[in-house]
């Protein structure tokens, strides 16, 4: 088992596609993750990319995009008759401090018996700021229960 295994998911009202690509520039990845050195292990298109992380973490990371079909006829129908895509954004870290002088500073961050704890959390809420902040940019201002706005509005 990993030292660190954190898990996150927010729903975001755009279509997968949308969401994946997000995460599909490679000069965006040191801006959400800035610790962490990506190296793509599987780039699986709108269902998302997983990751070899390496640097002061080993192991790795992924996001994965799982389609939502919502409205009451969805799922007998499709989209097309009154259901609007939507994507439940999956986020997975497991990794373990790197072996010898690189992993030190994750070593340090795992320090102490809340250490990991502590750890998890930082990175659970960095993952919803990552979310959030792609709702906000997806989602183009939706009012709650309102439909999505079209990327062309």
């Amino acid at each position: 088992m990993a030292a660190l295994d954190v898990i996150d998911e927010t729903f975001v009202l755009a279509g997968r596609a949308e969401v994946a690509a997000a995460f599909a520039d490679p000069r965006e990845w040191p801006r959400l993750w800035p610790d962490l050195e990506l190296s793509v292990f599987a780039d699986r298109g709108e269902a998302g990319i997983r990751w070899s992380v390496t640097g002061r973490w080993v192991g790795s990371a992924e996001v994965w995009c799982e389609p939502v079909a919502l409205g009451p006829f969805a799922r007998a129908i499709g989209p097309d008759a009154g259901g609007e895509e939507g994507t439940l954004l999956h986020w997975f870290l497991r990794v373990d401090p790197a072996p010898g002088p690189e992993g030190a500073p994750a070593r340090r961050a795992l320090r102490g018996r809340s250490g990991p704890a502590r750890e998890a959390l930082r990175r659970q809420r960095g993952a919803k700021e990552i979310a959030f902040g792609l709702k906000d940019a997806l989602e183009r201002g939706r009012p709650p229960g309102e439909p999505a706005v079209p990327a062309t509005a």
